[in-house]
């Protein structure tokens, strides 16, 4: 056979591989923010055909080359079997017969039991098609054909994303998408489908006449995607159909219009930018309500016809250490975004916030500014007027890249610029509390910190520290005072408006002596610690406003801090001892041991924690006398994956339990969960005059393969009531998830809904249907 013959035929076999692959994309599903589409390989000018058969023939008369009895092709990456290949040079075209597999470089596989194909890629077809990708996707076609003018066409086209039953092959799958033609457009990049249906476990639940959608080549196109669906006891059934809009290269906008058989129509959209070191996304939402009286008198909801909403967010990287961005939104009312669970900004605290961030190998930066803007149905919108406004607040640590005099030197730096419209005072209990100051607040504070730890040749580590930090203050603030059932009440000790500057100094010693327990079968850490931090009174305790130290928990995870404060506006002053044990203990078996007990000792100076302040916030803290009262925590890991936690306050005298939170979580092949437990004996000064006992329990269980069951439940020992519960039931396989979910919890004016029902049904590869339902 001459050379040129058989270059000829190599060109003519390659057309028979790329003629059947092509076919594998012509009903591809693709979304609309599809990744760019995998290249084909590039065949090599010196690439090489391999070519098995029982048989070959060429037939120079008739001008055929015919291979028969279990054909093997390789080429280029594509692997190909039949039962007869056949090239006639007369006709110009490739036929192939018998159980045909062609194996694409990208692992999809194509079985076909006849190809007939011209050489130039223009005409041809295939009978009895089946795709199978490597995404576990599959199509199946009566025949398909590839037309004049770059159009392929699959008659009876059947795709699905489900696998095939193992026991009955032959099965409808979970579910499946028929059309009675797949038309694929090479020159527009499109793919029709015509009389298309959907069908579940085999019945048909939709019909379209006709769908169009981009092919497997298209980045992106125009056009509508999956509806959405909700159901709402003030709003209606809601039906979503989200259109798509290609703007540019680097800009699109997804507009979502719903219409609610309550309310009316809802307008709301997304546009979409990115740049080249950035993004930014822009919201809007408005609507006007047809029957706003279905909602609850006196709330916002009732009282707003015309509902508007924008919000922008965007996160830009001005270089590999610097991130500048933000998320801000204004709505007409306070509850418009989270009534209509407007995507991204239905959360009940919105936190409108600005930052720029800076992070480097030994320093960081953080200015934020922050608004927060409470969604709840009060019209007068109190709540919201009295968060704080944060512009800023700044923070900046700095560790010394050297060692400064053998040890570590930290400078942290904090900004804190703020301010109140509308106070928060309230009797909470028997206690007066006043969170929250109309007014303005400034405080700059700056720290330096050493320490180094030296060890000795006993094996005792002695850490020396020194510190010093100094804050510059300045409020104008309102006298916090109120009246309440006919009873005035008032906080005497705030400073005056005006500046003030406070300084501390701190001496410390830390001193630990680990020591090493090995047996045959387990090792054991045991760790006394002592320390002793000697520093002059806090200066203004409790004087000044706090806005950033109102909540504090004394317990084994703060026993050994410097400062126990949980922020800047106090300072632990006075010269305090900590002592206590640590222990590690780790099995051969995989068993794990954990623990801390000690108590804290108030030696000399001013005890912070018994002092006055805005919100007493160290009145029943275990802190507040000369000896704390003791706190410990245990812990045991099984290998089983059980896991057993608890943490507990005793008091200083009689050793009863202050507070108590304990946890077991346990994860098996088939059940996991955890179930934790908080008691607190009441505060009364701190604004808790009732003992306090919850327990939250959470679970799953994985009834079989596909099946599973969750549920959650929070109950108040104490009222003997269940706060909150709820229930999941999903069912998941490789092509469809589908979950049904009930929660409740107990009536609060805050709630707009006492019970909630939702459900979700996702078709892998196709888009996902959501229904809620809250009824009160």
């Amino acid at each position: 056979m001459a050379a040129k013959d058989r270059g000829h035929i190599r060109r003519r076999l390659t057309a028979l591989l790329a003629s059947a692959a092509v076919c594998v994309n012509a009903f591809h599903p693709v979304t609309v923010h599809a990744q760019e589409p995998a290249s084909a390989p590039v065949v090599a000018d010196d690439a090489k055909m391999l070519l098995r058969a029982n048989e070959l023939v060429y037939n120079q008369d008739a001008q055929r080359v015919t291979a028969t009895g279990g054909v093997q092709i390789y080429y280029n990456r594509y692997r190909m079997v039949a039962q007869r290949v056949e090239y006639n040079q007369e006709t110009g075209r490739v036929t192939a017969v018998g159980n045909i597999e062609l194996i694409e470089p990208d692992g999809n596989r194509i079985y076909a039991e006849e190809l007939d194909v011209t050489d130039d890629f223009g005409q041809g077809f295939l009978n009895a098609l089946r795709v199978e990708t490597t995404d576990n996707t599959r199509l199946a076609a009566e025949s398909a054909e590839r037309l004049p003018g770059d159009l392929m066409v699959l008659n009876n086209g059947v795709y699905t994303a489900c696998l095939p039953c193992a026991e009955k092959p032959g099965k409808a799958p979970l579910w499946q998408v028929k059309a009675q033609r797949v038309i694929q457009n090479g020159q527009t990049h499109t793919i029709r489908l015509q009389n298309a249906r959907f069908e579940l476990f085999g019945m048909p639940i939709g019909y379209l006449p006709f769908l169009v959608v981009p092919d497997q080549t298209v980045e992106r196109k125009s056009g509508f995607l999956f509806p959405r669906m909700s159901l709402d006891d003030n709003l209606g059934f809601g039906l979503t159909i989200p259109y798509y809009q290609v703007i540019t290269p680097s800009m699109d906008a997804t507009l979502s219009p719903t219409y609610y058989t309550g309310q009316g129509l809802l307008l709301q959209g997304e546009v979409r930018n990115r740049f080249e070191n950035g993004r930014h996304t822009f919201r809007f939402a408005g609507i006007d309500q047809r029957d706003p009286d279905s909602f609850d008198a006196g709330t916002s909801d009732r009282a707003a016809d015309t509902r508007l909403m924008a919000a922008s967010k965007a996160e830009f990287q001005i270089n590999p250490r610097w991130t500048f961005g933000w998320d801000v939104m204004v709505q007409s009312d306070n509850n418009f975004s989270k009534t209509y669970s407007l995507d991204g900004v239905e959360d009940d605290v919105f936190r409108n916030e600005a930052y720029l961030i800076g992070l480097g190998d030994r320093n960081y930066f953080d200015l934020h500014a922050y608004y927060f803007d409470i969604q709840d149905t009060a019209e007068a919108r109190t709540a919201e007027r009295r968060q704080a406004i944060v512009y800023p607040s700044l923070d900046y640590q700095y560790i010394a890249p050297e060692p400064v005099a053998g040890g570590q030197l930290t400078i942290t730096n904090n900004l804190t610029n703020l301010s109140r419209r509308e106070e928060e005072l309230a009797l909470v209990g028997t206690s007066d509390r006043y969170p929250g100051l109309d007014g303005n607040y400034t405080r700059f504070t700056t720290e330096a910190e050493w320490k180094r730890t030296f060890s000795t040749s006993g094996g005792l580590l002695l850490t020396p520290l020194l510190a010093a930090r100094g804050d510059a203050l300045r409020h104008s603030m309102s006298e916090p005072s109120f009246t309440s059932g006919g009873t005035t009440y008032s906080y005497d000790g705030l400073e005056d408006s005006g500046a003030y500057g406070r300084y501390m100094l701190t001496a410390g010693m830390e001193a630990r002596y680990p020591f090493l327990i090995s047996t045959q079968n387990s090792s054991h850490i045991i760790e006394p610690i002592a320390q002793v931090y000697v520093r002059p009174d806090e200066q203004y305790a409790g004087g000044l406003p706090n806005e950033d130290a109102q909540s504090f928990v004394f317990d084994a995870t703060n026993l050994f801090e410097r400062d126990k404060f949980s922020g800047l506006d106090r300072i632990e002053g006075g010269t305090r001892a900590n002592v206590g044990l640590r222990y590690t203990g780790s099995f051969d078996n995989g068993i794990g041991l954990r623990g801390i007990f000690g108590q804290s000792f108030h030696l000399a100076g001013q005890n912070s924690f018994a002092t006055d302040d805005l919100v007493n916030v160290g009145a029943n803290s275990g802190l507040e006398s000369d000896r704390s009262d003791y706190v410990g925590m245990a812990g045991i890991d099984l290998p089983q994956g059980f896991s057993l936690s608890a943490g507990a306050r005793f008091d200083q005298d009689t050793f009863e339990v202050q507070r108590t939170d304990a946890e077991f979580s346990y994860t098996t092949a088939r059940l996991s969960g955890s179930l934790i437990y908080t008691q607190i004996e009441a505060q009364p000064e701190y604004g808790s005059s009732d003992d306090t006992d919850l327990l939250q329990s959470s679970s799953s269980f994985r009834i079989n393969e596909n099946w599973s069951v969750a549920g959650s439940a929070i109950w108040d020992l104490n009222d003997q009531e269940v706060i909150r519960r709820g229930v999941g039931l999903t069912y998941a396989d490789e092509c469809t998830i589908f979950t049904v979910a009930y929660s409740d919890e107990r009536a609060d004016a805050t709630n707009a809904n006492d019970w909630t029902v939702t459900a979700r049904v996702t078709f892998r590869t196709l888009g996902e249907i959501d229904l809620g339902s809250a009824l009160e």
